[in-house]
């Protein structure tokens, strides 16, 4: 009865073009970033979009590679949402909001070929570098995909990786350290549709009420990589095609944010 008497209020304001915090319609809360705020990790950023918080580490080791790529390094991204963050979440093992955040951000990584992985083999078929990418959320107010991918990308242009050399068929570390292998740069814009509008960046308050999100993650030269569609709404054909265009330019803006020329 609650979320419904404030979807109708939220709904109301919308109507009228406004939102709860003054926001335009295709307007982000403000952003700040902060790069290499975790001295024992390889890499590590950490973002707050509005009041979300958000931290993220990396960390680079040696392991083995998948057997349908042989000759590539391995990525492996986790999430973990704590009840510190929100008393939504709940201890215990990863839920469905978890693995969905982590798979979503680990997807625009992946299909965008961010990380040269062929960089990241040592010995075929036998050894190569593992990327862990951990996502630690401190306070939840709204678009945890965003903010996440955001400190995601921020925290791998971050990291720095041990120099190896090959002797004898076993793998030598180096002295000094070299920078990771980054070739792409993917960002991820989220859409939430309330009462047949849509918003970009939607705070807590809006997706408790949202009928549907959308969530595309373009690459460096605005092609699509990764689309991700949340709630039971659904978008229209013309929806998504505006979606897209606005979408792709606010990549644009926040890839500006993050990668410094």
């Amino acid at each position: 009865m609650i979320i419904r008497i404030r979807q109708k209020q939220i709904a109301q304001l919308m109507s009228n073009g406004e939102r709860l915090d003054g926001r335009e319609f295709e307007k982000y809360r403000e952003i700040k970033l902060e790069m290499g705020v975790i001295e024992k990790a390889e890499g590590s950023a950490r973002i707050l979009l509005g009041k979300t918080e958000v931290l993220v580490g990396v960390k680079i080791g040696v392991g083995t590679p998948f057997p349908d790529t042989p000759d590539k390094g391995v990525l492996t991204v986790n999430a973990e949402l704590v009840p510190l963050a929100s008393p939504m979440f709940e201890p215990g093992p990863p839920r469905e909001n978890a693995i969905e955040l982590a798979r979503v951000v680990d997807r625009g990584i992946r299909e965008s070929n961010a990380i040269d992985l062929e960089k990241l083999c040592l010995v075929p078929g036998k050894t190569v570098l593992v990327v862990f990418v951990d996502l630690y959320v401190l306070n939840y107010d709204g678009n945890l995909i965003d903010a996440s991918a955001i400190a995601a990308l921020a925290a791998l242009l971050n990291a720095k990786m041990s120099k190896y050399e090959i002797e004898d068929g076993e793998v030598k570390v180096k002295p000094g350290y070299i920078q990771l292998p980054i070739q792409n740069y993917p960002i991820a814009v989220t859409f939430a549709e309330i009462d047949g509008k849509l918003i970009i960046d939607p705070s807590l308050e809006e997706e408790m009420v949202m009928d549907a999100r959308l969530t595309i993650t373009f690459e460096k030269d605005g092609k699509i990589c990764a689309i991700q569609k949340g709630g039971t709404g659904q978008f229209t054909r013309e929806q998504i095609v505006d979606v897209v265009k606005i979408a792709e330019g606010k990549s644009l803006e926040i890839r500006k944010l993050v990668v410094k020329d």
